[in-house]
């Protein structure tokens, strides 16, 4: 998970597991319906270490009372061109699922029987914890799952939390919360 190495939420543990196929994060293997490809595969790691390890998703994350976690994220608006490379790369393969578990008894099928677009993949694959938006990356309103360089996203979270629109959280103790998470996790290392 390179892109969060100088300033993560995980754990150098967390990033090996994100790249295992059956990992214990999720209890989920990524080859449910046969040999996943490897350009689908990738979006998958790709998207478990941009949620494992981004310390800028605090104006997303809402409190829930499950079980098996106490908060989670919701709605947050993801790059067009991420949703839509994603979709393409996984178009050609099969799932059985429409959002984050396999239903009992479900049958593969091909990946557009449940995902005709890339926005409906973008909003239904971990049940509407992200959100298709027309932004692309430049306009800098919009989390993109993988970058080089500089962290694009923490000037998306700084812009959702003093001027954007739709988020549902109090932004004093979210920017605490953040800058918090920001300043203790500096320069803290995960492996690729």
């Amino acid at each position: 998970c390179t892109p969060w190495a100088q300033n993560a939420c995980c754990t150098a543990n967390t990033s090996e597991e994100a790249h295992e196929d059956n990992s214990y994060l999720y209890n989920f293997n990524w080859d449910h319906c046969g040999i996943m490809s490897n350009k689908c595969k990738q979006h998958f790691v790709q998207d478990t270490c941009f949620y494992e390890c981004s310390p800028h998703l605090g104006p997303w994350i809402q409190k829930v009372d499950q079980s098996w976690r106490k908060e989670r994220i919701l709605d947050v608006p993801l790059c067009k061109e991420d949703c839509h490379k994603w979709w393409e790369d996984c178009k050609d393969d099969s799932t059985c699922k429409r959002s984050n578990m396999c239903p009992k008894d479900a049958k593969c099928k091909k990946w557009t029987d449940y995902y005709p677009t890339a926005k409906s993949m973008c909003e239904q694959i971990w049940s509407k914890s992200y959100l298709y938006t027309e932004h692309t990356k430049e306009t800098g309103k919009c989390m993109q799952l993988w970058f080089t360089g500089p962290n694009p996203n923490k000037k998306v979270a700084e812009y959702y939390l003093n001027k954007g629109s739709g988020t549902p959280h109090t932004g004093y103790l979210v920017t605490l919360l953040l800058l918090a998470v920001t300043s203790l996790n500096r320069g803290f290392y995960i492996r690729d």
